[in-house]
């Protein structure tokens, strides 16, 4: 089934901390405080549009929902709860911090039809945490992450890779300790340097190195893939485009089509791994229908690369294969 977000930005006024990657006026576009009425003429407006998927949730993102002033929470989650009553959208979901988590502001969320809940995990590493002033600890996500979940709630986690400190082997890890977590959705985001941060400017005083699109590629599909092992749904990988993002970017490995680009990499990965045991030649590759253009790679890239590498392929669909699997045949043509 078919999801969509309407998204509301409630900026980073709730943080009581300034992370070393962020600047929410870059990502959301707006350093403007949404006000309750808004969120209504914003859901009115989209409750008329017939083309949306009945699967479609108003989201609160950008800030940390649970850590605003609880007032004007509130307003925002009374102006939103008519249009869940209604049956015009089927919940509410929430962005927030691993520390602004307790039974009562579970209880408020509840009661005014929030059904999910994403926590800006980034990282299980307490030293990673620190670097990057997040003001939380691993601990923080593990007892909040089983709060949500016992009081009912979905449960969707976000990690970064490629932070102050980071390695593979500790974003490999952060990947283990979010599936033991169990949840229901996973957003991975590649660290972008974004002017008016701190990592801005250890960047600049050359500080800080931020992985190149390349290096984040391979290893962000190689957390997708693991997340997809686990049946953990993984909606996005990447920041949006647009925004101001490309305004206010400086360095790092963003690319409007990053989760494409990781997609392709898993299916050059598992066409390899079946590949190896044939000889050099021609072939037919088939994935399911909906998978063609992530195996053939965007710009051909990965067709190229197998003809480098002696396989000269074709790529056919075939309904019956399940995502990221493939089936190879001899092409005697």
């Amino acid at each position: 089934m078919k999801h969509a977000n309407i998204s509301l930005f409630v900026t980073h006024m709730g943080c009581p901390h300034q992370c070393s990657f962020c600047n929410q006026k870059t990502i959301s576009g707006s350093l403007t405080e949404i006000t309750p009425e808004e969120v209504k003429e914003t859901l009115i407006k989209a409750s008329c549009d017939n083309n949306a998927p009945e699967n479609t949730e108003i989201a609160f993102f950008g800030g940390s929902f649970t850590a605003i002033d609880r007032g004007y929470m509130v307003s925002l989650l009374e102006s939103a709860k008519p249009f869940i009553d209604n049956g015009f959208f089927k919940g509410i979901r929430v962005s927030t911090r691993p520390d602004s988590i307790d039974d009562e502001v579970l209880a408020i969320l509840k009661k005014y039809g929030v059904t999910a809940i994403e926590l800006g995990a980034q990282s299980t590493d307490d030293d990673v945490l620190k670097l990057n002033n997040r003001g939380h600890s691993r601990e923080d996500i593990v007892n909040a992450s089983h709060i949500i979940k016992e009081n009912g709630f979905s449960l969707g986690l976000q990690m970064m890779t490629g932070l102050l400190g980071d390695t593979d082997e500790k974003s490999l890890q952060t990947c283990e300790d979010i599936i033991s977590l169990k949840p229901d959705t996973v957003r991975i985001y590649p660290t972008i340097v974004l002017e008016g941060t701190y990592l801005g400017e250890l960047y600049k005083k050359g500080e800080y190195a931020p992985q190149t699109l390349e290096n984040a590629v391979s290893l962000c599909a190689k957390l997708l893939r693991r997340f997809h092992k686990e049946n953990i749904k993984v909606i996005r990988l990447g920041l949006h485009s647009g925004g101001n993002v490309e305004d206010g970017y400086i360095a790092g490995p963003y690319h409007q089509a990053f989760g494409e680009l990781c997609e392709g990499e898993i299916y050059l990965s598992v066409a390899m791994e079946v590949l190896k045991d044939y000889g050099e030649g021609k072939y037919i590759i088939y994935v399911n229908p909906r998978e063609i253009s992530k195996m053939t790679g965007q710009k051909q890239k990965n067709k190229n690369y197998l003809l480098s590498s002696g396989y000269e392929i074709t790529v056919k669909g075939k309904e019956d294969l399940k995502k990221y699997e493939v089936e190879i045949q001899r092409n005697e043509r």
